[in-house]
């Protein structure tokens, strides 16, 4: 699909804590147009959206605030302690945000960019890897990213590991990558080398 509209879409996807949000801006300071996958995530859960709608059926007012929006971190403690309510989850929502990331890029190859980056934490899950010639992952060993999660998003360590172990394992990242980034060092080697790997790769879907 992307080639038809001589335009490359890389996904970039990987752990949470691995510092996948900071490759992305590198990505976009070296050309790449951004679809941002989890900023979509988010749009498509806004009051009066059909996908809502269908959340509000399946779990029910535990997850709906007075106002009739979401409540997201009602919603986060169901599904990080069951996976089964968050592969339902999954369900419901990710049709709703692959149509809206296949939008994107079509406009973004109408508007005739031609390296498009889909930062997307479910690249895999989503089968949004299906729309990407080329795919990089960012890993990072357990303990810093526990220590990454808890910093940012203000969060116990138990609650950390509960996000970290609803995701796919170190293994699978590696296995079904063309490129993947280990970030265990700081941020000016983290930056470094994102570039240099943005770079090389528009080299080579060029050629």
């Amino acid at each position: 699909m992307s080639q038809e509209h001589h335009t490359i879409v890389v996904g970039l996807t990987g752990q949470t804590g691995a510092g996948k949000s900071t490759v992305s801006k590198i990505f976009v300071e070296h050309g790449f147009a951004l679809i941002d996958a989890d900023q979509i995530s988010h749009e498509v859960v806004e009051a009066g959206m059909p996908c809502l709608a269908e959340i509000f059926d399946y779990f029910g007012d535990a997850v709906r605030n007075p106002d009739h929006t979401l409540n997201r971190k009602a919603l986060a403690k169901i599904v990080f302690n069951d996976k089964r309510k968050l592969e339902s989850l999954n369900s419901i929502c990710y049709p709703f945000i692959t149509e809206e990331i296949f939008r994107r890029i079509n406009a973004y190859a109408g508007q005739g960019c031609h390296f498009i980056l889909l930062d997307a934490p479910t690249l895999f899950e989503s089968c949004a890897s299906d729309f990407c010639d080329m795919i990089i992952s960012v890993v990072a060993n357990p303990e810093v990213r526990c220590a990454r999660i808890m910093a940012r998003d203000s969060m116990s360590e138990k609650a950390a590991r509960e996000r970290m172990g609803a995701q796919l394992d170190e293994n699978f990242f590696i296995q079904h990558s063309d490129y993947v980034i280990h970030n265990n060092d700081n941020l000016e080697q983290l930056s470094d080398l994102s570039g240099e790997v943005a770079d090389k790769v528009k080299i080579y879907l060029s050629n």
